[in-house]
Formats: C-alpha cells, sequence, structure tokens
C-alpha cells in the first residue's frame, strides 16, 4: 500500500490580490496546522534552546521546516520539534508559592565553603 503525503512549502499558495498568500480558496483545507516549538542545539555537549516556532503538519515537516528556517549557516547539530499542545509551564505569578519549598533549604546553597583564591570562577 503506497501513501502519499503532499509537501506544502512557503510560497506553495497562490497570492491574493493583496499580496498576501491566499489559503482561503474552496480546494485548500481550512483547518490550521499545529504548532511546533523548535529547540536547536549548537555543539555537542550544549543544551537545546529554543529558537522559535512554525506550523507543519507533522514532526518531520516541521523538523525539515525547523532546519530550514533556523539552520541557513550550519549553526546546529540537533533539533527537537515539541508540539505546543504537549508543552505544559508554570504561572510567573505563582513563582513565590511554587519555589518558596526551596528557600528553606540553606543547605542547598553552596554558602558555607570557603573557596581558595586560586579558584576565581565557580
Amino acid at each position: 500500500m503506497k501513501l502519499y503525503t503532499n509537501k506544502f512549502y512557503y510560497g506553495d499558495y497562490g497570492e491574493s490580490k493583496h499580496g498576501a498568500a491566499d489559503i482561503s480558496s474552496p480546494q485548500t483545507n481550512k483547518q490550521e496546522w499545529p504548532l511546533w516549538e523548535i529547540f536547536i542545539r549548537s555543539r555537542q555537549g550544549l543544551d537545546h534552546k529554543h529558537v522559535g516556532s512554525l506550523h507543519a503538519v507533522d514532526a518531520a515537516m516541521a523538523i525539515e521546516n525547523a532546519r530550514d528556517v533556523y539552520t541557513r549557516r550550519m549553526e546546529g547539530i540537533s533539533i527537537w520539534a515539541v508540539e505546543s499542545k504537549h508543552i505544559h509551564a508554570s504561572n510567573p505569578d505563582d513563582a513565590a508559592n511554587l519555589y518558596e519549598p526551596s528557600n528553606d533549604k540553606v543547605y542547598r546553597h553552596p554558602t558555607f565553603y570557603n573557596l581558595p583564591d586560586a579558584i576565581k570562577h565557580m
């Protein structure tokens, strides 16, 4: 069984009379593609950094488009594409309550150690 997938890239839709891409034609699907958050690791051993968002049909298309958009000059060695609906974040207004239990555990902070003068940056 062969499955065929239509790939759409930026500019694949015709232009409307106002110059913007016209995606309102009857033959196109009105359903919007999911939003993907893109993370790129610049070199081996470094962590992934959020670089932006894009719309894509699936994860493979999101990675391909992220490669084209965010790594044009060989900036990255690894790309993560995470669908936005799977990301859950804390509310910044709740930061005081969320992190308050950590404040009473002073043993977690390295303030009790005396560092030799030879160690300048730690």
